[in-house]
Order: structure tokens, then sequence, then C-alpha cells
């Protein structure tokens, strides 16, 4: 099965259109993992446990893992955990790849090989033959940033080139040009509604990531209106901090749960 068609499936069976983003910091973690060496593991383990009734996909952030000695044979531990014990549940790995064909090989066999995931996020701005080392893992998922949640996306995404914003030419070209496995997807943050709205229109029925509700003050109902498909799903809404870090004591898990639970409640509401 490739990733578009788990990830489609998941949207039905779990009604759900929500990723819980899995970016582990222990500064913030509840005093049981002081001493616990396994600390990422076991954290991310205990809330892909708790919210994967909840979630269409999870989102594990490489940096957050990397940064950390050991952090590395951690994530390859939590992403087995969930195609496991949650085989129907798509991982989406964010690197935000991007460089040169050979390189991108090598990262291609990173997230794809050694990682196991089922998607990767990847930079676009270094052109076709950058992509085409993950675009030819068919079956697995390309998620190239389009129009990104932060306030500085707009210093060159929204640059006219040609008569048009960058952000719909990347959308264009990766939907008329790049998707002839029909394996790509874009990132568009939630802070930017009608640029999604926009998107939308260029791409059809592509999935798209979703990053900024939340912590970084996407509004839901304005996502779920603009960015959705005729069927009502076509998204992939991210949280991150609002749901690993909605209690810091030792319900954390339940908390994880309430809170990934009351999204996809929410997010259904505008469905």
């Amino acid at each position: 099965m490739t990733f578009i068609e788990k990830l489609r499936n998941r949207w039905h069976s779990a009604n759900s259109l929500v990723c819980v983003g899995l970016d582990p910091d222990p500064a913030r973690f509840p005093e049981a993992f002081i001493d616990d060496e396994d600390a990422l593991f076991s954290f991310c383990r205990d809330i892909v446990d708790a919210t994967a009734g909840f979630a269409c996909a999870f989102k594990p952030q490489i940096a957050y893992f990397a940064a950390h000695n050991d952090g590395e044979a951690q994530l390859q531990r939590l992403i087995a955990h969930i195609n496991g014990c949650f085989p129907d549940i798509p991982v989406i790995l964010d690197a935000k790849r991007g460089d040169i064909g050979s390189t991108a090989a090598q990262y291609a066999v990173e997230a794809f090989e050694r990682y196991g995931a089922d998607a990767v996020t990847l930079n676009p701005y270094m052109g076709r033959d950058s992509a085409d080392p993950f675009l030819q893992y068919n079956d697995r998922g390309c998620v190239f940033l389009c129009h990104t949640s932060n306030p500085g996306a707009c210093d060159f995404q929204e640059l006219d080139v040609g008569g048009e914003p960058l952000y719909q030419r990347i959308a264009r070209t990766i939907a008329g040009e790049w998707n002839a496995d029909r394996n790509c997807a874009l990132v568009v943050g939630a802070t930017f509604p009608e640029e999604l709205k926009v998107i939308r229109g260029i791409v059809g029925d592509m999935p798209l990531l979703i990053p900024g509700i939340g912590a970084q003050g996407g509004d839901v109902e304005a996502t779920v209106r603009n960015g959705k498909t005729a069927d009502g799903t076509g998204l992939v809404i991210n949280s991150s901090r609002g749901i690993l870090y909605a209690s810091s004591g030792a319900g954390y898990a339940d908390a994880a749960a309430d809170a990934a639970r009351s999204l996809r409640d929410e997010i259904n509401r505008y469905r």
C-alpha cells in the first residue's frame, strides 16, 4: 500500500485529520523521565500509544532526536514501534531535506530504509534533480514545502516569479510535473488561510500537511474551510506541543489523548 493510499484509508477509518507531531524536548518531560536514558523513545512511545486512536498520521521531527546522543537510534525504535503496533497509521519523517542528487539519494535511504518512514518532508528549492531520488520511491510520500507557517515565509515564498508568487509556482510545478506517481503532498501553514485556499485550487485533491495550529495561532475553522477537499478530507493537520505537553504531571499520556481527541472533534465540526 502506498503512502497516499494508507493516508486516505486512515482519514476514513479513524474519522480524523489530526497529525500528532513528535517533537520531544527533555526539558519539558514529566519528572518520571529524568533518569531515563531512553527518555526520547519512552516519552514518545507513551504519547503514540495514547493518541493513536485519534491520529491520521504521526510526524516525528528528526532534529529533536538527532540533537541528543543516541537520539537517532531512539527515533528508529520509535518508528519501528509505530509500524509494528499501528501499521495502518502513516509516519511522516519531518526532515526538510534538500540537496544535490547524489546526497539526496543518501537522505532518501536514511528516511525510507534506515528509519522506515512512509513519507518525508522536503525542500524543493534545489529543483527536480534533488527531488528525484525521493520520488523514485514511488510507494512513499514526498511532502514538499510550499507556503510555510513561520512569519518569515513571506520573505521569499511570495516573491513574484513571472506573474505569480513563488509558492504558487511551486504548487503548480509539483502538482503538474513532479507528481506522476501520485506520491506528492505539500506543506502549507495554517497561519496563511487565504494562501491555503489558493493552493487547494491549484493542486486538486493532493494531500496538504498543515502546521501552525495551536502554539503558532492557526485557526482550525479557516484551515478546514479553505483546505479540505470535496469529501471533507485532504488535510493532515499537525499539532505538536499542544498534544505532547498537555500536562507535565503523571497523567501526561491521558492529557495528550484528551488534547488529540478534542482537536479531532473540533476539526470534524467544520468538515
